[in-house]
């Protein structure tokens, strides 16, 4: 009894080990800055890639938030390529948006992460959001 269980105890370590092995690097997102930019807001968002494959295109369907929780705008932003292992700053302008009403915002979808649908449903579990910016949550 005691050799079946040590002998599948050792098929389990085995099976599990090629699948931690071949894990995909994570992607991180990070809402880094807001800067006022007369009525609207630049926003500087850093993209990390540490994985050995470039993503191509990058494109994410954003929705910002009010501090009252309401949905203020709704944009599409192309933030690749993104070559492997780099970080890269994406910069976007939000016009007659004013940084201080900006209370979150989500990353509702990926419209595009690679160059097939495949790509995109893996890079979506893939992904690591974090925001720099106090009181704005970057969320998914």
């Amino acid at each position: 009894m005691r050799r079946l269980l040590y002998a599948l105890g050792l098929a389990a370590c085995c099976v599990s080990a090629p699948a931690i092995a071949q894990e995909s690097p994570r992607i991180t997102l990070e809402l880094n800055r807001l800067e006022p930019q007369g009525s609207g807001c630049r926003v500087w968002l850093l993209t990390r890639n540490p994985g050995d494959e470039a993503l191509d295109p990058l494109r994410l369907d954003l929705l910002m938030f009010g501090k009252d929780g309401v949905i203020s705008r709704r944009l599409a932003l192309d933030v690749g390529p993104l070559p492997a292992n780099k970080t890269q700053a994406r910069i976007f302008d939000l016009a007659g948006q004013a940084c201080d009403a900006i209370g979150a915002v989500l990353l509702n979808d990926l419209l595009a992460c690679g160059p097939t649908a495949e790509t995109r449903a893996a890079c979506l579990a893939r992904l690591v959001l974090a925001s720099r910016v106090g009181g704005v949550s970057f969320d998914q």
